[in-house]
C-alpha cells in the first residue's frame, strides 16, 4: 500500500521534533502536525520562560550581595511587562530556530491538530493524511482537580501572558512547577501563599532537599501553608478568594489577581481518537514497550504522552532511540538509569540517582554510607548573606559505586550534570576521591567530601 509519509509524527514537541528530524536524516519521508507553536511545553509554556523568569527574579539577592563588593546600593525597579515580552521574543527567536530545522531537514509541517480515523488515517485539518508509521508525541497538560470554582484559578501555562504582576498570588501544589513559580513570583515582588496537602514540598525528591528548599522558601518570604486541604475558589469583586481546610477550620485566602493551581500534569489524550485504533491505555496514559511501540506495531508514542520520567531530555532521547530503530537499521532503547533532573527554585536544586529513602529501601540501611555538606559559599560571605548550599552523596558499601548525589544551592543544575556522567560512568567513591578538586569552587566539595 501507498502512504502519504512514512513517518507522520502528532506534536511538535521535543520528542516529536527530535524524532521527525532523525527520521528524515535516515531518507524517511517525514509530517509533523501541530496546531500550536512548534517547540511545544518545554520551549513556549514550560523549561525556557520559566528558565527566564528565574533569571529575572534572582537579581534582588544579587543587587543586595553586591554591596558586599563595594557597590553601591542600587535604586533599581523591576517592570512586569518589559520582562514578559522579553520572554515572548526570545520565544518567537526560538520557534524561528526550530522551524528552519525542520525545514532544512525536509519535514513538512502541517499547522493542525491531527485526529486517528484509523490505524492509518489521520483527519489533519480537514484532510486525510496517511502515514506507514504514526507517532504520538502530544505532551501532556495541566490538571484542573475537581475543586468547586476551580476556573477561576490559571494554570502554570497562563503566567506566562499575565499582563499585569501579581501583588498577591496563591499557589495550589507543592510539587516542582508549584515551587518554582512561588519562587519566581516572590522574587519579583509578589506575595506568595502556598497551600500544600502534605508537610512538605516536593513529594518524591531526597528529603535533605525538601527540607532545605523549604526552609529557605519560608526564609525568603514565602508563606506556605502545609496540610491544607482547598475547599472551593470563588471570583469576587476584591480578586479571587481561596477557602482552605486547616486543622478542621476555614480560612479564607485573596489573590489580588490570579490563583495559581499548579497541580499536575496528565498526558494530552483525549482528542486524538484513540478509539479508532488498537492503542491502549495505562493509568490514563499511552502504554509502549521498551521500543516505545503501541499495541499497534505501526503507532508509536515517546514524551510525557507516556508518563514515564516526563522532561524534556527524556523525550528527546525516547525519540531518538526511535528513529534509530525504525529507520536506522539499529536497536535502540531508552536508559532510564541514573537520569538527572533540576528544580529552579531558589535556592535551586538538582538531583541524579537514589534518594536516601530508596538506596535504603533497596539495599538496607546498613550498606549504604551517607555523606553530607553543608557550607556557606564563597560569594556570600563578603555582603555576609546566610544562604547555604547543601551536598549529599549516597554510595553503596558492598561495592563503592555512588548511587545517588543531590545538592541544594548556586549552579546546582550546572554542577550535578557533570556529576550525572560519573554515575552513569559507574564511578566508585574511591574515584571521586581521587579526582582533583577545582579551588575554590562549590563543586570541588564532590571530591573532598569524607
Amino acid at each position: 500500500m501507498s502512504y502519504d509519509f512514512d513517518l507522520f509524527v502528532i506534536g511538535g514537541g521535543s520528542g516529536g521534533i527530535s524524532s521527525a528530524r532523525r527520521a528524515a536524516q535516515y531518507g524517511a519521508k517525514v509530517g509533523v502536525a501541530e496546531s500550536w507553536t512548534i517547540g511545544g511545553t518545554c520551549v513556549n509554556r514550560g523549561c525556557v520562560p520559566k528558565k527566564l523568569m528565574m533569571y529575572a527574579s534572582r537579581f534582588p539577592e544579587q543587587f543586595q550581595a553586591a554591596t558586599g563588593y563595594g557597590w553601591s546600593q542600587s535604586d533599581s525597579k523591576f517592570d512586569w511587562p518589559t520582562l514578559i515580552n522579553a520572554v515572548e521574543n526570545e520565544l518567537k527567536r526560538l520557534n524561528g530556530i526550530y522551524d528552519g530545522m525542520l525545514e532544512r531537514s525536509n519535514v513538512q509541517v502541517l499547522p493542525h491538530y491531527a485526529r486517528f480515523i484509523d490505524a492509518h488515517t489521520l483527519d489533519v485539518g480537514g484532510e486525510k493524511v496517511t502515514a506507514e508509521k504514526i507517532l504520538i508525541a502530544v505532551g501532556g497538560k495541566p490538571v484542573l482537580p475537581p475543586i468547586p470554582g476551580i476556573e477561576h484559578a490559571i494554570t502554570s501555562d497562563d503566567i506566562f501572558h499575565l499582563p499585569t504582576q501579581p501583588h498577591k498570588a496563591v499557589i495550589l501544589g507543592g510539587g516542582y512547577i508549584g515551587c518554582e513559580f512561588a519562587c519566581i513570583l516572590n522574587g519579583l515582588g509578589t506575595e506568595v501563599t502556598q497551600v500544600i496537602r502534605g508537610d512538605k514540598i516536593l513529594r518524591g525528591f531526597d528529603e535533605d532537599i525538601r527540607d532545605e528548599i523549604q526552609a529557605k522558601m519560608i526564609a525568603d518570604g514565602i508563606h506556605i501553608m502545609t496540610q491544607t486541604d482547598i475547599k472551593h475558589v470563588a471570583k469576587t469583586d476584591a480578586g479571587v478568594d481561596v477557602c482552605v481546610l486547616l486543622n478542621g477550620h476555614e480560612e479564607h485566602i485573596l489573590a489580588d489577581v490570579v490563583s495559581l493551581a499548579a497541580l499536575g500534569r496528565k498526558p494530552n489524550i483525549e482528542k486524538l481518537g484513540l478509539e479508532n485504533t488498537q492503542v491502549e491505555l495505562a493509568a490514563g496514559a499511552i502504554a509502549v514497550d521498551k521500543y516505545s511501540t503501541t499495541a499497534e506495531p505501526h503507532i508509536f508514542a515517546v514524551g510525557d504522552v507516556t508518563d514515564k520520567v516526563n522532561l524534556t531530555p527524556v523525550a528527546i532521547s525516547e525519540g531518538r532511540a526511535f528513529a534509530d530503530t525504525q529507520f536506522g537499521g539499529q536497536s535502540r532503547t531508552m536508559s532510564y538509569d541514573n537520569i538527572p533532573t533540576a528544580v529552579f527554585t531558589s535556592p535551586e536544586a538538582a538531583t541524579v540517582g537514589l534518594t536516601e529513602a530508596e538506596a535504603i529501601a533497596q539495599y538496607g540501611a546498613d550498606n549504604i554510607k551517607v555523606y553530607r555538606s553543608k557550607f556557606r559559599p564563597m560569594f556570600y560571605t563578603m555582603p555576609d548573606i546566610q544562604t547555604k548550599t547543601l551536598m549529599k552523596m549516597i554510595v553503596h558499601a558492598e561495592s563503592d559505586l555512588v548511587i545517588g548525589a543531590h545538592m541544594v544551592g548556586d549552579d546546582a543544575a550546572e554542577i550535578i550534570q557533570g556529576v550525572a556522567i560519573a554515575l552513569k560512568s559507574g564511578a566508585t567513591k574511591a574515584n571521586f576521591d581521587a579526582t582533583v578538586g577545582i579551588h575554590p569552587s562549590a563543586a570541588e566539595e564532590f571530591v573532598t567530601m569524607r
